[in-house]
């Protein structure tokens, strides 16, 4: 959160997991505040929710099984943008990484 917050980029409410599911470490989806949020979801106190998790593994895990719970309840999911960082040389930068850049890349404005 607080690196979100240090963008001054979003304005809105926060929900905070207090993790990502990791088997391997014994984190389940009941170790972490999801009750929580689809009782938000289900009152209607959203119209969005964006996932900003990590990109790991795990990460990923975590937003799908969110993206499965959340899913009846009709809100829009939305996942931080990934791609090559600024700075970055694009040479040095991972196949998966360049890959969803391409995907989602964006219109060049002026």
């Amino acid at each position: 959160m607080m690196a979100i917050e240090a963008t001054q980029q979003y304005n809105g409410v926060y929900h905070v997991l207090g993790g990502v599911i990791a088997p391997m470490e014994g984190i389940g989806p009941e170790e972490l505040n999801i009750d929580s949020l689809e009782a938000r979801v289900s009152a209607h106190e959203a119209d969005e929710v964006i996932l900003a998790l990590s990109t790991t593994m795990e990460g990923d895990t975590t937003n799908f099984y969110l993206y499965r719970r959340l899913a009846p309840y009709n809100v829009k999911l939305t996942t931080i943008a990934r791609g090559v960082a600024i700075g970055d040389e694009i040479e040095y930068t991972d196949e998966v990484t360049l890959g969803r850049s391409l995907v989602n890349r964006v219109p060049y404005t002026v």
